[in-house]
């Protein structure tokens, strides 16, 4: 019974040393009563609340590991036996078990802060058993006490309620593995004997974390460990900083400094520039040494035209008037007259304007002479300042589009054709200022690539047709687009039909 008593004692010296070298030094103790089940050769009592009961109490201590696991050991003491009909024993048993805990309020599978927390429980360690009386009866021969005791290995699971932070109730349930087949006094199979325990405790928790600069916040939360003594700090362990300017309040010199500040080492507002205005308050924080500033801390700027008075080479421009670096009105255009004098500040460069600042435009069409094809003859903007395409002359290319036809997959133009090429010569002609961009189209049908070689050699052939009957080859540019501009669906004959095509765009 000593040697049980030291093993027990010694395992609890473990567990508390292992406490010490846990993060928050949290123990919880156990007080426990409970009910031991046999289940060996005699038969099985684990959850057989029928038979005879044979109690026990116990005693544990826990430290916290992690989250997810606690370490502790647990001693108990109690009677131990089963009875049936015909065959009975009973006894003493003491035991001492080093277990961990997985719980799952681990903030995994539960919130670590569930009051309700299940957990399994795996372990190990040694039972021993004694005899005693019953009734005034010896029951020495009714359980084996002889040899070493019982390794065990405890597996059961549990549930705890936690109160509050100190006080807890919790319900166990362990089964134990042993390694002898002896303890009954009955060899009739090959199974070692088991037993299970049902117990119900009370646990209470205590344990304070460390507070190694003794302000009052644990270690494990404070920030700022390593504060000086009896200064004044917040929840998270660091000092205070009223004005929240990064300078402690113990340090800061002005410790009233407005929120969002930036201040030098003594918690002061930072002047920069040096011109007697704090960066906060100066809005000109780069003024040069010795430079008169006014209360916003910038330079002074008489004019008001923003170059300040050190810098404004012309320092006396009227109010309101746009200037350059040097503070002189600015010239965007660079035609001479100043932007707050120009009513057409965006001329391009080299283009001659008035005493307003605005392109000439010599035969008052509103088309400025820089953009005018027909700069001495009105014109319209459509045509870039030459007079608009007669209707007449649309109706013809418009007849044109569908009216000039060529052999089939070839450039040869139908003689069908002629009729309205004569009417387009005559309109050139008659209109000499007009360019002509000769556009040949062709539909989808066959090879894209030859599709816009035949395109090509089309508009040229309607080229050489014009140029043959008078109109100067200048005037007219050939161009083939092949298939890429469809006017009408090429899923049809129609539509193919519109899609091969001869356009005429003017150009002056």
């Amino acid at each position: 019974m000593k040697r049980k008593s030291l093993l027990l004692l010694g395992l609890l010296s473990v567990i508390f040393f292992t406490n010490a070298q846990t993060v928050d030094s949290k123990i919880a103790v156990g007080l426990y009563g409970g009910k031991n089940e046999y289940n060996g050769d005699l038969g099985n009592g684990v959850f057989d609340f029928s038979k005879t009961y044979y109690g026990f109490w116990g005693l544990s201590v826990a430290t916290y590991l992690t989250p997810s696991f606690d370490l502790g050991i647990q001693g108990n003491m109690g009677d131990y036996g089963y009875s049936n009909s015909t065959l009975n024993f009973w006894g003493h048993k003491t035991e001492g078990t080093l277990f961990l805990h997985y719980k799952l309020n681990n903030g995994y599978i539960f919130k670590e802060s569930a009051k309700l927390s299940p957990f399994i429980e795996v372990g190990m360690g040694l039972a021993g058993y004694s005899s005693g009386t019953q009734g005034g009866v010896s029951q020495a021969g009714r359980i084996n006490t002889s040899g070493p005791a019982d390794f065990i290995i405890p597996v059961g699971v549990g549930l705890k309620y936690q109160f509050n932070k100190t006080l807890a109730l919790q319900y166990k349930f362990v089964y134990n593995f042993t390694n002898h087949d002896k303890r009954d006094r009955s060899y009739t199979n090959l199974e070692n004997d088991a037993y299970a325990e049902h117990s119900l405790g009370i646990i209470f928790s205590f344990g304070a974390p460390k507070d190694a600069d003794g302000d009052g916040v644990p270690d494990k939360l404070d920030k700022c460990p390593n504060t000086p003594k009896g200064v004044k700090v917040d929840a998270f362990g660091c000092p205070v900083d009223t004005d929240g300017d990064g300078v402690a309040d113990y340090q800061d010199k002005c410790p009233n400094t407005p929120a969002g500040v930036k201040v030098d080492a003594n918690g002061c507002p930072l002047d920069t520039d040096g011109d007697g205005v704090a960066d906060y308050l100066d809005k000109c924080p780069d003024t040069p040494a010795g430079v008169k500033v006014d209360a916003n801390g910038c330079p002074f700027d008489s004019d008001g035209d923003g170059v300040a008075d050190y810098l404004d080479k012309c320092p006396d421009t009227p109010a309101g008037v746009q200037v350059n670096a040097e503070g002189c009105p600015l010239d965007t255009d660079g035609d001479g007259v100043a932007d707050y004098l120009d009513k057409c500040p965006n001329t391009p460069k080299g283009v001659a304007v008035d005493a307003n600042g605005c392109p000439l435009d010599r035969d008052g069409d509103g088309i400025p002479d820089y953009l005018d094809k027909c700069p001495d003859v009105p014109g319209v903007a459509a045509n870039k300042g030459c007079p608009e395409v007669k209707a007449e002359t649309k109706k013809i290319f418009a007849q044109a589009l569908q009216g000039i036809q060529f052999e089939s997959s070839k450039d040869v133009i139908k003689k069908s054709s002629y009729s309205i090429l004569n009417q387009v010569v005559k309109v050139l002609k008659e209109n000499p200022s007009y360019n002509v961009e000769i556009n040949g189209h062709t539909d989808s049908q066959g090879v894209a690539a030859k599709n816009l070689d035949l395109s090509q050699r089309r508009a040229e052939a309607v080229k050489a047709y014009l140029t043959k009957n008078g109109i100067d080859a200048s005037r007219l540019t050939a161009k083939g687009f092949g298939q890429t501009m469809p006017i009408a669906d090429n899923g049809t004959a129609a539509g193919r039909a519109k899609n091969r095509r001869v356009e005429f765009k003017v150009n002056f």
